[in-house]
């Protein structure tokens, strides 16, 4: 679990930087264009996300010891949703770098040991799961606003297979949240790589590949986006094809997004 963790931290790192680059250069224009969350502009998810980082960290340090500076998210949120577009992309930069160096401080005990209390959850959660509950939004919404301006954007092949790796472990309880298994006709197992995603009941990715009823053929960072809802035709591999019991279709239904 421990080399999960670090290479997780190491992640965060290279797509900060990835993403910090990305953003020097965007434009007034490209800032107010509509980004691969529908909803949202990429300043938009720049500030969604620098806002989360802020948040994230103020946790993330309670969880060490130390809450005595410790806003409260709406104010968080206020503050980032008063700034203007240009604003918001370069607090970003620098409140996601602040995330960042203070998960690369944290000693090997403390990554191992340590209990992080997200607010919304039944209990607090290890190091692991919450890194990696940060990686992935960091990941899909760097997705998000590169797909902006580059309809050929993916996600990195070391993002995707930490992922799902999470998902099979301590953030399996997502799948719960944004996966519909009712969506399709018959259970399914469908073999990605060295992962099955099972739909029965329920929604899980396992680290078991035994009895598939479809295959996945493509890219992993693919089947990671379907999971976010971000799939689409016109933002799909031309490699990525299911076989079997399943479509990649029905398999879009299963995950609408969020």
């Amino acid at each position: 679990m421990t080399v999960l963790v670090d290479q997780s931290i190491a992640e965060l790192r290279a797509t900060h930087d990835r993403l910090a680059a990305h953003v020097a250069t965007l434009t007034a224009e490209d800032l107010a264009t509509t980004s691969g969350a529908d909803q949202w502009t990429v300043a938009d998810v720049l500030s969604h996300l620098g806002s989360g980082a802020e948040i994230a960290r103020h946790t993330l340090v309670a969880a060490l010891g130390d809450d005595a500076d410790r806003p409260e998210n709406t104010a968080v949120w206020d503050r980032w949703n008063a700034m203007s577009p240009a604003d918001q992309a370069e607090a970003f930069v620098a409140s996601d770098a602040r995330l960042v160096e203070l998960y690369e401080s944290l000693t090997p005990e403390q990554r191992a040991r340590t209990s992080v209390d997200l607010g919304f959850l039944p209990a607090p959660v290890p190091v692991a799961t919450a890194v990696g509950m940060r990686l992935n939004e960091q990941v899909m919404h760097d997705w998000d606003v590169r797909v902006a301006t580059d309809p050929d954007a993916a996600l990195t092949g070391t993002a995707a297979e930490l992922l799902l790796q999470h998902y099979a472990d301590g953030m399996g309880f997502m799948l719960g949240f944004i996966g519909k298994a009712d969506r399709v006709d018959a259970p399914t197992r469908l073999a990605v790589g060295e992962h099955t995603l099972a739909i029965t009941d329920s929604v899980a990715i396992e680290a078991d590949t035994s009895d598939p009823t479809a295959t996945y053929a493509g890219p992993l960072e693919a089947v990671v986006r379907l999971v976010g809802g971000r799939l689409g035709e016109n933002h799909t591999p031309t490699d990525a094809t299911v076989t079997g019991n399943v479509t990649l279709d029905e398999l879009r239904q299963v995950f609408p997004g969020y």
